[in-house]
């Protein structure tokens, strides 16, 4: 007799530790909803130990809600983390996310994957002024300067580098 109602007392506690999940990703989604992203994160990392004990579709709710905290606020690494756990929780178990909120990932990924794998076309606008000065294999300055002086190690003979305008063996 006692042993069944500490088996019904664990269950009931451990109903009642999932509901307290979900209450917590409830209130974080309402404080995200409110543009209160500080709380909404706040409430989100204390809720990441126990993420594993939610639903899989609130598993991939949380993942976009964080991801798109820690977007709104800046933190670009953890954003591109939990959106891509969201899109792969989403993906592997449907149901989750609704349409909107994929798109919102969608676009959110893209723009911090630009940032990691993409975005070359930043340095074409670039006003340096840098040229290269290295050569490549096989080339051979055009004539030096005067024998030993240089302007860039491109100046010098192959095995010398160019040091305060005189080409220097290495």
């Amino acid at each position: 007799m006692i042993r069944t109602w500490l088996a019904l007392a664990a269950l009931a506690l451990s109903v009642v530790g999932c509901a307290t999940y979900r209450e917590d990703l409830n209130r974080g989604q309402r404080f995200y909803e409110e543009n209160e992203y500080e709380r909404s994160l706040a409430i989100f990392r204390v809720l990441e130990p126990d993420m594993d004990s939610l639903e899989l579709s609130d598993q991939a709710r949380y993942a976009y809600l964080r991801g798109m905290t820690d977007y709104r606020l800046g933190f670009r690494a953890d954003a591109r983390h939990w959106l891509a756990v969201a899109k792969a929780v989403e993906q592997e178990h449907p149901g989750g996310l609704s349409p909107q909120w994929k798109q919102r990932l969608e676009e959110a990924l893209n723009d911090l994957n630009q940032e990691v794998y993409g975005g070359g076309e930043r340095f074409d606008k670039s006003r340096s002024t840098a040229t290269e000065t290295t050569k490549g294999p096989g080339e051979r300055p055009a004539a030096p300067l005067a024998p030993g002086k240089c302007n860039a190690n491109k100046d010098c003979p192959e095995g010398q580098t160019c040091q305060a305008n005189e080409c220097v063996t290495l």
